[in-house]
């Protein structure tokens, strides 16, 4: 890529499949969907683990979750493990930050950001402390908050992100005003909105969209927990309980018209920005990334929240657009959340050197608009450590089929190419073929090649151990509920 400014839009819990141009029927996204048309849209992006704090680790680190090892959304990143920021900062870039960050936020932390605006990092330096119990598990809540919040109104985050816009949008403009900044070294600014995330309150007109038409009712919808999930989508169901609040179609279509709204309210915000960028002359200079934390399953099997490898909670949108770009193309390659820092470092003209950062992988997006992105031997990871998982569970996907390996439980293999919905399960028949177990043996032992998930489960377990210990012991974390179902916005 040529070197150009960089702005990254980043949200917060987007299931990919929620977007025009992902061929959703309902869902209004126009500026999302004209960025798209602009540029390219990798529709198998994948979070590094569905969860907040985690994955957002490994955007800025570019390293997986069993490297770092910032677990959960109590381990928050430190900015010890550097970061993509860190190598910008020192080659001399300006690299900014306005909005949600989610990392540990103590005195002292150096993210690598020369500024940082509206920063929200985990609630008090701990966040939520209770998610460090696993086995056993809290007794399940009331999951009554899910529905009860979905309403036309004001949220604090929907306050929190139109103040992130304004504020990015008089950055952006102090920049496109001063022309010895435009002439300068290309500059990376990241904006990071909550939207979608719940609470599903959004205001008008935004809620009635939605709630003022009849919504079809989600793939596979069930109320309550169904037995024939697969035992961890039941635990995690009973432990999370969004759904048991559901008693008809009714509260579930206005769960969809809340969570549908904050897609359409994010998306308006991305309009504000974009429409930014022209006004000030930085389009032309300036590539644009969206991209989320990581999805939502959004009542697809009855499931809301994320904690699951279902492509709905553990895919996520990714769309970048600008000069050297392909416009209009679809890339099914799969892509992760590691390929961040090298995309980063690429739009900018940072190169890699051979001696530094060896360990961190992935590719510039550019690379997946070349041949050979098409390989399909590529595989991406992603991984889950906390609350609702008694064990680690990891998912391997390549460019047909999607891999689950559960410690302790009972794996699973979907086949994307004849079962994009991911309905049936090869390794759950009553005959598996031999075809699938050579399949899962394949995915089993390139998962074993990058480490030993038991080993890793095991090393996991002991930090949120001595996190509880930390934290006042076992029976002071039960107390804590933290910031409960959510993180407060930062005091201004």
């Amino acid at each position: 890529m040529t070197p150009q400014n960089l702005l990254i839009l980043l949200s917060d819990e987007h299931n990919p499949k929620v977007m025009g141009c992902a061929g959703h029927p309902d869902v209004h996204t126009p500026h999302l969907d004209a960025l798209a048309a602009r540029g390219t849209r990798l529709t198998r992006a994948y979070c590094a683990s569905p969860i907040c704090v985690p994955a957002r680790a490994a955007m800025m680190t570019g390293r997986p979750v069993y490297e770092t090892g910032y677990w959960d959304n109590v381990d928050a990143w430190d900015g010890v493990v550097p970061g993509w920021s860190h190598r910008l900062r020192a080659a001399g870039y300006e690299v900014s930050s306005i909005g949600k960050l989610h990392f540990r936020g103590w005195q002292g932390d150096d993210y690598g950001f020369t500024e940082t605006l509206l920063p929200m990092h985990i609630h008090e330096g701990r966040g939520m402390t209770r998610m460090l119990l696993r086995d056993p598990p809290l007794p399940p809540g009331s999951g009554a908050g899910m529905l009860s919040s979905a309403k036309a109104g004001y949220s604090d985050y929907n306050r929190y992100d139109e103040n992130i816009v304004a504020t990015a949008k008089a950055w952006l403009a102090e920049r496109g005003a001063d022309p010895a900044r435009r002439s300068s070294k290309p500059w990376v600014l990241m904006v990071s909105m909550v939207a979608p995330h719940f609470p599903l309150t959004v205001p008008e007109p935004f809620f009635s969209r939605y709630a003022s038409r009849p919504l079809p009712m989600p793939k596979d919808y069930v109320f309550g927990i169904h037995a024939g999930m697969h035992p961890f989508i039941q635990d995690y169901a009973r432990q999370s309980s969004y759904n048991l609040p559901f008693k008809n179609d009714a509260d579930v279509r206005r769960a969809l018209a809340g969570y549908y709204g904050l897609v359409t309210f994010l998306d308006h915000q991305v309009g504000e920005l974009l429409r930014t960028l022209d006004e000030t002359g930085l389009a032309g200079d300036t590539r644009v990334v969206y991209l989320s934390d990581h999805g939502d399953n959004t009542g697809a099997r009855g499931l809301w929240g994320k904690s699951t490898m279902y492509d709905e909670s553990a895919g996520v949108p990714l769309i970048i657009a600008g000069q050297g770009v392909p416009q209009g193309q679809i890339v099914s390659t799969p892509c992760s959340h590691l390929d961040l820092y090298a995309t980063v470092l690429d739009a900018v003209g940072l190169r890699e050197e051979p001696t530094l950062d060896a360990q961190v992988g992935g590719h510039s997006v550019s690379w997946f608009a070349m041949p050979q992105a098409a390989d399909p031997s590529r595989i991406v990871l992603s991984e889950y450590h906390t609350v609702g998982s008694k064990a680690a569970l990891f998912m391997l996907t390549d460019s047909r089929y999607k891999y689950i390996h559960y410690c302790g439980l009972q794996p699973q293999l979907f086949d994307l190419q004849t079962d994009p919905e991911e309905r049936d399960d090869l390794l759950a028949q009553a005959a598996i073929g031999a075809d699938a177990v050579a399949v899962a043996e394949r995915f089993e032992a390139a998962l074993r090649a990058r480490m030993d998930p038991d080993e890793v489960d095991r090393r996991a377990k002991t930090r949120q151990a001595e996190l509880i210990e930390l934290f006042g012991g076992l029976e002071a974390v039960k107390a804590n509920t933290g910031a409960g179902g959510f993180t407060p916005v930062p005091i201004s």
